[in-house]
């Protein structure tokens, strides 16, 4: 084996076991090296040299980037995670008959449309979507995102958090977690404007909460001016509804005909 690439498989061998034990200083700095040792490969995205070790040197690099765009779910780094994907992105575009399909590809694909989704960038979303193949779209990993931004955009709320008990891939986790918040505090914020009170019950049902414990952890840390009293979940808005004008009708209604002579006269 060529010296660049056992020193490489070296060091990726130390990462892979770091990773495991969720040691993240060490995966950082050791990342940070293989990253500097990749970049000496010729065969590597952008120029894709003609190497006698390029198939080994970008099945490598691939999987270096895969771990690195898991990692950074790992540390809840969205940065990371958007640099890191966007690296690895050319080897699952533009190796395509040079080197075998990784085992990783689509549920990383699929990682990326949940973090678009999580990020309320719909638009992108679906140009991510449009640029996969069609025989991607029956892979759980990418099928699940895709239902997931259906329910959503529909208002399906109850989907999108039992969703939740079924992610296809570990690291999905972290991102319906946040999906998750962030659809309660919608349930919240509707069930707030519509109601007064509900009983405890009905609260849980509503955001999905399976336990009093839940609910009022919800209300100690996403709604404290909530009350639970009773049995009963009273909601307090934290700002009045500004006073409604009235329209002054009969000056509106003149200066509409006002206006109406005057384009007559210039007609």
């Amino acid at each position: 084996m060529d010296p660049k690439l056992t020193e490489v498989d070296q060091l990726f061998g130390r990462f892979k076991a770091a990773f495991l034990r969720n040691d993240y200083l060490t995966c950082d700095s050791l990342l940070a090296q293989l990253k500097v040792l990749l970049s000496k490969f010729p065969s590597l995205p952008p120029s894709f040299q003609d190497s006698t070790n390029a198939t080994q040197e970008l099945t490598i690099a691939r999987e270096i980037y895969e771990h690195a765009v898991l990692l950074s779910v790992k540390k809840e780094d969205q940065d990371a995670f958007e640099r890191d994907f966007f690296q690895l992105k050319p080897y699952y575009t533009d190796t395509v008959g040079i080197i075998p399909p990784s085992p990783q590809e689509y549920p990383v694909l699929g990682l990326n449309l949940l973090r678009l989704l999580v990020q309320n960038r719909i638009a992108e979303f679906h140009t991510e979507l449009e640029l996969l193949p069609t025989r991607a779209l029956e892979h759980p990993c990418i099928k699940y995102a895709v239902e997931l931004e259906q329910s959503f955009m529909e208002g399906a709320y109850n989907r999108v958090l039992t969703a939740r008990q079924a992610v296809p891939h570990e690291s999905y986790v972290y991102f319906m977690d946040l999906l998750a918040k962030t659809v309660r505090d919608e349930i919240a914020s509707c069930s707030e404007k519509a109601y007064d009170s509900l009983s405890t019950a009905e609260a849980k049902r509503i955001l999905t909460l399976s336990s009093d414990e839940q609910l009022a952890l919800f209300l100690l840390k996403d709604r404290k001016q909530w009350e639970i009293r009773n049995g009963r979940v009273y909601f307090q808005r934290s700002k009045k509804s500004a006073p409604r004008k009235e329209i002054p009708s009969l000056q509106l209604i003149n200066q509409t005909l006002s206006y109406a002579k005057e384009l007559e006269r210039i007609v």
